[in-house]
């Protein structure tokens, strides 16, 4: 279970600070998936993160908690978040030219991972990749956007965490690819894991979402159930944030 309690992150400089979101409480348990809606720099991003310290402590300040299992990952050495990371808490961030290395070969993440070629070729072929004699052979940028948002996903899932956390994983893939998503996503929570999405996609929110939660003006709400956040009544706050959502697109 992830239990979050972040009193406020803030970007910092020499002068003075800047608040991005604030008083941010959610608990997540496993078997489900977990969407955060948000418009463009509404802080979805720095959010995710700062849930396994990924900001740079140079650039921003966090204050406060996540709890995970029961030890506050903020308070963990160099070592054992790398370990976390690496094992139980697994992510695609959106910016897919930063998630490879452009002067390695893609060989070279599929030997990182420590699983066989029989292993990773099985993979490859669920998510409708090249084989892995084609691919191995090739360089980040000599596949497509939605090639690559496939192989992050992949390679994230590939270990078998218990939590992955998912930065606009519709932004660089077409309609076929988004459906391949979502089943991926249903397949790996059956297994007693959960995942975390951020986005702005309401399309792909409401059909893969168990709950949605909404972050604006640096604010998080609480999750609801996907029902009850896209059929609100008058006066529940997720039907204001729809509306202003919509207005705005």
């Amino acid at each position: 279970m992830l239990k979050v309690d972040i009193k406020k992150i803030s970007l910092i400089d020499k002068i003075n600070s800047k608040t991005i979101v604030q008083d941010i409480s959610f608990d997540l348990n496993p078997g489900k998936i977990f969407t955060i809606l948000g418009k463009n720099g509404s802080g979805k991003s720095t959010l995710i993160k700062s849930l396994t310290m990924l900001l740079d402590r140079r650039i921003y300040s966090t204050q406060g908690s996540a709890f995970w299992n029961g030890e506050n990952i903020f308070k963990l050495s160099a070592e054992q978040l790398l370990n976390l990371r690496k094992k139980e808490i697994r992510y695609v961030l959106q910016d897919l030219t930063n998630n490879f290395d452009p002067l390695k070969k893609l060989k070279y993440y599929f030997d990182k991972t420590g699983f066989s070629i029989e292993q990773i070729s099985m993979q490859l072929k669920s998510f409708l990749l090249p084989d892995y004699v084609s691919i191995s052979k090739l360089h980040s940028y000599e596949i497509s956007g939605g090639m690559a948002q496939r192989l992050s996903l992949l390679l994230a899932l590939l270990p078998k965490p218990k939590l992955i956390i998912l930065d606009e994983p519709t932004s660089a893939v077409d309609y076929t690819n988004i459906n391949l998503i979502k089943l991926k996503l249903k397949e790996f929570v059956t297994a007693e894991s959960f995942a975390l999405i951020v986005t702005q996609d309401i399309a792909f929110a409401k059909e893969v979402s168990d709950e949605i939660a909404f972050l604006q003006n640096g604010k998080l709400s609480e999750f609801d159930s996907t029902d009850s956040f896209f059929n609100p009544t008058d006066e529940n706050i997720h039907a204001g944030f729809l509306k202003s959502y919509h207005e705005l697109e």
